[in-house]
């Protein structure tokens, strides 16, 4: 069995991580060995961004922009545990977020030309062989927030939810030549699950 990158996008609230469980547990019960991970990482760049995503600390879009490009970096290159040697031991690795988050999220101040060259120009970063965007209304997306959440994020307030929707679409464009697919993820999580599945099968 060949090893696949997989990665699964999503607006908060689009029910990434309960889908992202289902298709590791149903990969491995077809045989396959899989790795979860997930953007920001748990490296020392990770705790960078998360700090400043939970307002603790303050950085400019460009700042933030650079901290994931790092902190990408060394996901795909950690000898120990990165995508790339992940991969190369047979793993199908599947990842929460990518580099389509932060042409979304930072790319709406901006702008998509230099994140794309950025991502595109660095032989360290690698493209996914499937991107899969579970897509849900704005109004969906901030009521699950709204229900499952203490405390919002600086990119989970509802006008902002629908401008990162809109940048997404705009991403994708712009991304025309990627394996990307688009899942109505308003729906139940079965239904989702299975249109996710089936994308899945495709390229394993």
């Amino acid at each position: 069995m060949s090893a696949k990158f997989i990665v699964i996008e999503g607006l908060d609230g689009s029910g990434k991580g309960t889908q992202i469980a289902r298709l590791a547990a149903a990969l491995a019960e077809r045989g396959h060995r899989v790795h979860t991970t997930c953007e920001p990482t748990q490296y020392a760049t990770g705790g960078l961004i998360r700090d400043a995503l939970a307002g603790l600390t303050k950085r400019t879009p460009a700042e933030l922009a650079g901290l994931f490009l790092s902190d990408r970096i060394a996901h795909c290159e950690n000898p120990q545990d990165g995508i790339k040697t992940l991969l190369n031991r047979g793993f199908t690795v599947i990842c929460d977020r990518y580099y389509y988050s932060s042409l979304a999220y930072q790319g709406m101040d901006l702008g998509l030309d230099w994140l794309i060259a950025a991502h595109r120009l660095c032989p360290a970063i690698i493209r996914p062989d499937l991107c899969v965007f579970l897509d849900v209304p704005t109004e969906v997306a901030d009521s699950r927030i709204e229900a499952g959440r203490a405390g919002r994020e600086i990119y989970e307030e509802r006008s902002t939810i629908e401008r990162v929707r809109q940048q997404y679409k705009a991403v994708f464009a712009a991304l025309s030549d990627e394996n990307i697919r688009v899942i109505d993820a308003s729906r139940t999580p079965d239904e989702v699950f299975s249109d996710l599945l089936s994308e899945v099968l495709k390229i394993l």
